[in-house]
């Protein structure tokens, strides 16, 4: 009978070639051997880019000379957290009571973003150790895994990191080895999980092309205030960092594969443009790739606390985040203005049109808001005016919409877009750096148009019970028979008053009639923030779109029907590799 053995951690590879394994000495009596499994020598990489704020940032540990106040944060100190969403309820309540009370002042000073850099530093979750053979903690934080958000893809990386190297198993029943349930769970997998009605069937045949590769899991975050362009520099220069480290280690490495969530997949798009010969593949989760109408909606009116297809629960967590962000256009303002990155976010000059409408209710008294506006609460009937659509025939293009901020309903009102004086010395003062924030956006937009890497997969939410901001559309009610009669020349051309604090927008029409308009709530099938038209996009364009349902945004990747699929497609990639 053969002696016992133990895992030990997964080998290191020496800069000569070689593999280092660590283990320790015991006395001649321990008889437990220990047992370290070789890799294979052809690497792999697959490369984690995360979404918008998932990536944590702290002060510039030193500030390069000559941008605005000599490129130091003057909130933070040099190297200091600014960052790092909370992980799990108990920290998300008590960041939320923290930055409810930080003024429009003080975020726009924290996210500075030309005073800001990736932030490595944040938790790290290790908790697959099914196997034994996992990473230590001082590893992963050298493959990036501290430079995102913990809570959000902390268990997809670990995930990752373990069954894309933990193919097969021995067959205790019999000879050979037969793979482990993780892979039985997805060849198991009804194509139906991942919106389609069949798709190639996972074999065994592909399992053992697969476990001749070896995958070392990544994580590359990213300035996300900044431009995507910008971003995707940094994420080209780990990519062949990372290919360089193998090479160097004696490993037959060439290419990696990117994995994406939401604005992570504009950042390696770009990436990918310039580097198609370093990437084998790329998986895109729930991108906006033609932007996001929920953009506009946070900006002009500060971040959404409610959806029509939450629960209570879910409201008060969503409430919860919204004080994070910023639930006030006054506290988002200051910050996303003139951030090129949140920018890149809007509806760009691809997504279908007209997506901003202004419409004026007639009737007896306000309908209800679970009317949908057709009738009040005393059955009388209302009439409904279209008065805007844009971008239309008159404003064609959106990121004129953008540069215009001095009609009602403009997405940035620039009197609160500096709080914290930081341009009023400049020239131009903050309306030239919104011009110049929006001038990049559009550059960054056009470029990219609609490119995407030649073997690339996409899913996004498909889902009627996570509905997603598709269109934005301005509702105001007005008493049946008012003198004033609404058109959409005096509507367009009304007079701001002023807007409550639920983003609400107060309007005269023709110096004497005053109107209220709120925003209607979600109404497109989505994830809850990317809606089905962006998400779909790529559809044509790439090797597979799949329209999938059962989470949100931000938890696309938790879901066990989308680590599955991810799991699925690096296997695919793989197959057409030699």
């Amino acid at each position: 009978m053969s002696e016992p053995t133990r895992p030990l951690p997964p080998p290191s590879p020496l800069p000569g070639g070689g593999w280092a394994i660590d283990s320790f000495t015991s006395s001649t009596d321990y008889k437990v051997m220990g047992l370290a499994l070789v890799p294979a020598d052809r690497v792999v990489p697959v490369i984690f880019v995360p979404g918008i704020m998932g990536t944590n940032l702290r002060a510039k540990r030193t500030p390069p000379p000559g941008s605005a106040s000599n490129g130091k944060n003057t909130k933070a100190v040099p190297g200091g957290v600014v960052w790092r969403p909370p992980n799990g309820m108990k920290q998300g309540l008590n960041a939320s009571d923290q930055w409810k009370t930080v003024s429009p002042q003080d975020r726009q000073r924290l996210f500075d973003g030309a005073t800001l850099e990736v932030d490595d530093g944040g938790p790290v979750m290790l908790q697959n150790a099914a196997y034994g053979n996992v990473l230590t903690v001082a590893d992963a934080r050298a493959r990036g895994w501290g430079e995102v958000h913990a809570d959000s893809y902390g268990a997809l990386l670990d995930a990752l990191e373990i069954r894309l190297n933990h193919t097969f198993e021995p067959d205790y029943k019999g000879t050979g080895s037969v793979p482990r349930k993780h892979w039985r769970d997805v060849m198991a997998c009804a194509p139906a999980q991942w919106g389609l009605r069949e798709f190639e069937p996972l074999t065994l045949a592909h399992l053992k092309k697969h476990a001749q590769y070896n995958f070392p899991v990544y994580a590359v975050g990213y300035n996300w205030l900044d431009d995507c362009e910008r971003s995707s520099r940094r994420l080209e220069r780990r990519i062949l960092e990372i290919i360089a480290f193998w090479t160097g280690a004696k490993q037959r490495c060439d290419r990696v594969i990117l994995v994406t969530h939401s604005m992570g997949g504009l950042v390696a798009r770009a990436c990918a443009r310039r580097i198609p010969d370093k990437i084998a593949g790329v998986i895109h989760g729930v991108m906006p790739a033609l932007g996001a109408p929920a953009a506009y909606r946070r900006l002009a009116c500060g971040t959404e606390s409610a959806s029509p297809d939450n629960g209570p629960l879910d409201d008060l967590a969503a409430s919860r985040l919204a004080l994070i962000l910023g639930e006030t256009t006054e506290k988002t303002t200051p910050v996303l203005s003139t951030s090129p990155g949140a920018l890149e976010l809007l509806p760009n000059h691809l997504y279908p049109g007209p997506w901003l409408h202004v419409r004026v209710m007639t009737g007896g008294a306000p309908p209800p808001a679970s009317s949908g506006g057709h009738a009040n609460g005393a059955g009388q009937v209302t009439t409904t005016r279209d008065c805007l659509q844009l971008p239309g025939s008159r404003t064609p293009n959106p990121y004129d919409l953008y540069r215009d901020m001095d009609s009602w309903y403009r997405l940035i009102n620039p009197a609160l877009a500096d709080p914290a004086g930081k341009y009023i010395e400049e020239k131009g003062g903050v309306k030239a750096a919104i011009r110049t924030a929006i001038a990049t956006a559009e550059q960054f937009h056009r470029t990219l148009g609609d490119y995407y890497h030649p073997n690339t997969y996409a899913f996004y939410g498909d889902d009627q019970r996570k509905r997603a901001y598709g269109q934005v559309r301005w509702v105001a009610w007005q008493q049946a028979g008012a003198a004033t009669v609404v058109t959409a020349a005096n509507v367009g051309a009304a007079s701001t008053i002023g807007h409550t604090a639920l983003g609400q927008r107060r309007v005269r029409v023709e110096g004497r009639a005053n109107l209220l308009f709120t925003l209607e709530q979600q109404d497109a099938r989505g994830d809850g923030t990317v809606p089905q038209q962006s998400g779909m996009a790529p559809r044509g364009k790439v090797m597979q779109v799949f329209a999938t349902q059962g989470y949100d945004h931000q938890g696309a990747y938790k879901h066990p029907d989308m680590l599955m699929l991810t799991l699925r497609l690096v296997v695919k990639i793989v197959q057409e590799m030699s």
